[in-house]
């Protein structure tokens, strides 16, 4: 394993157990004196640690949420989520892993196939809700402010380049996105669905929680005792997070975006506030609340559930050894320019 991979995969576990107190042991107290007690039918307490917060430690994958829509499809137009019936769900995901079945022998193992077969194995939908979008109502994202149109349409005009096509350009590595240069998927990119990398680990010790993200081997450090963020001055790719706990829910704020990494579009004004809440003995709901009156015209949420399976640990993404896409784009792109001979 690479220098810089034994670091990513080990870094969060260390930094939040050295706080205070080993994380073996934090973890061996922790299992030893397990709470886990039925109050009624659907209820259900969570583990707690040695120090007494809600145990959230594992192995996740949000596999189970792969294609499902974002937004609500045109399909279920008019409804609310809670009004879609469980027959309807799963003529939705049956119609859409036949349309998946039809273009499989494309996705992998032929030599113009995008990536090894493996890599989407998991991909098939098996989720419990028929979008994610919660809030607005209508399962809809609101509509962009006029400063996100503009700031959108700027961005469009230089991936143009002046060629014609809605490409470059391809100057120097800045052109492309962070995640095309192995840098960042930020949050909560880096635990949205994906066809491989879908898997996390939360550790915890007193006053921190840890959270490793298999894509793009990221880690975040969240600190539970409300210390005020930076100045708006320190901007960092994954933001700069504080928690705390509402009963047994990990809610999680994160300001101080840079704005190349932030969600869909948003400015580096975003505040994110997520919301970790233990349904079961193997389900997390992760819901993520977006405010930026710099982009949207209101707040908006989206939701979707964690599973804990310790079969899915967190593998080294071993990102900047393999990336020819960026190496390739940015090589064909000096070619094009000696065929054009000095600017």
């Amino acid at each position: 394993m690479h220098a810089r991979g034994f670091v990513s995969l080990v870094g969060a576990a260390a930094l939040v157990s050295l706080t205070i107190a080993p994380a073996a042991a934090q973890s061996a107290a922790s299992s030893a004196t397990p709470v886990r007690t039925a109050k009624g039918k659907g209820a259900w307490t969570p583990l707690r640690t040695a120090w007494g917060d809600p145990d959230l430690q594992g192995s996740y994958t949000n596999t189970d949420e792969s294609g499902t829509p974002f937004e609500r499809p045109a399909e279920f137009e008019g409804k609310r989520a809670e009004d879609v019936t469980p027959a309807e769900l799963e003529k939705a995901i049956q119609q859409r892993n036949e349309r998946k079945a039809r273009v499989a022998p494309t996705l992998g193992g032929a030599e113009t196939g995008a990536g090894p077969i493996h890599w989407f194995e998991d991909y098939n939908s098996k989720n419990s809700r028929p979008w994610l979008v919660t809030d607005p109502a209508d399962g809809k994202v609101p509509p962009p402010s006029d400063e996100a149109r503009q700031r959108a349409e700027a961005a469009r005009v230089k991936r143009r380049g002046g060629n014609g096509f809605d490409v470059g350009p391809f100057d120097g590595p800045e052109d492309l996105s962070l995640y095309d240069r192995c840098i960042s998927r930020s949050v909560p990119g880096s635990m949205m669905p994906a066809i491989y990398g879908n898997s996390y680990q939360i550790v915890q010790g007193p006053g921190y929680v840890g959270i490793r993200y298999e894509m793009i081997h990221e880690s975040r450090i969240i600190p539970l005792d409300n210390r005020p963020h930076p100045g708006k001055a320190i901007q960092m790719y994954m933001g700069d997070a504080r928690g705390h706990f509402e009963g047994d829910t990990l809610v999680v704020e994160t300001t101080n975006f840079v704005e190349a990494a932030a969600f869909r579009g948003a400015s580096k004004y975003l505040k994110m506030t997520e919301r970790f809440k233990p349904i079961g003995p193997s389900t997390v709901e992760w819901s993520v609340t977006l405010d930026d009156s710099h982009t949207w015209a209101r707040p908006w949420t989206f939701a979707m559930n964690l599973t804990r399976d310790e079969s899915k640990p967190v593998f080294e993404y071993a990102c900047h050894e393999g990336n020819y896409g960026m190496q390739n784009i940015l090589s064909a792109a000096r070619a094009e320019e000696s065929k054009a001979g000095p600017r």
